[in-house]
């Protein structure tokens, strides 16, 4: 077997380190000895922009807040989707993700973050959330492990009550809170519809071949 490469090293604040390892052509990113992402397994962060998007009828120019980068797989997928008036906002707080991005894997990011539909802003998205009333058509988190984070105690704020409060706050009338998970959450389930959500949980694919494990998305719009 190929051995895995370490590329860099990047610092998150108020958590653990994340490192880029390289196998092959492949890239993944991890914390501590738990895998976070890895280049040939996209299928459901795709997803979670295609089926946002989907939802999103009759606005022909719609504005998305993605949070956080990644390895760029949803906002690839969102770019691909949209039509040239559409703006997405991505929230990265870990700058070297994006240099990542442009860097030892450009050629997997394909300059979506040069697109001129595209901003990126580098900051905790929960606070681009609470600072920007009424804005987004649609907010697709992908962060931490989903609900049940890893990377840093102060993503739980995302997901607590007061964190959807804002999210719902932020969207424009009928817009889409959409939220990636790598497992079934029934409290954070119970907890959006408590928030004032109406919630459709889909189970996707890791992988876009439609293998790979089972995760999960909410798409929740305010009732």
């Amino acid at each position: 077997m190929t051995p895995r490469e370490l590329i860099d090293t990047a610092p998150v604040p108020g958590g653990e380190p994340l490192r880029l390892f390289r196998r092959g052509g492949d890239y993944m990113i991890v914390l501590d000895r738990n895998e976070l992402m890895n280049s040939r397994m996209s299928g459901s962060e795709e997803a979670l922009a295609t089926m946002t998007i989907d939802r999103l009828t009759g606005r022909a120019a719609p504005h998305l807040l993605v949070g956080g980068y990644g390895m760029g797989f949803t906002l690839r997928a969102a770019l691909a989707a949209l039509g040239p008036q559409a703006r997405v906002t991505v929230a990265e707080l870990v700058p070297q993700i994006v240099d990542w991005a442009r860097g030892p894997m450009a050629a997997l990011t394909a300059g979506c973050l040069d697109d001129p539909r595209v901003a990126v802003t580098f900051a905790d998205v929960a606070e681009v959330i609470a600072a920007t009333p009424r804005t987004y058509d649609a907010i697709l988190l992908d962060v931490d492990n989903g609900p049940d984070g890893l990377v840093r105690a102060a993503n739980d704020r995302l997901y607590a009550a007061r964190g959807l409060a804002a999210a719902r706050a932020a969207l424009t009338p009928g817009g889409v809170l959409a939220i990636w998970s790598a497992a079934k959450d029934a409290a954070f389930a119970r907890r959006l519809r408590e928030g004032g959500f109406a919630v459709d949980e889909v189970t996707v694919r890791a992988r876009s071949n439609g293998k790979g494990a089972m995760h999960t998305i909410w798409f929740a719009v305010p009732r």
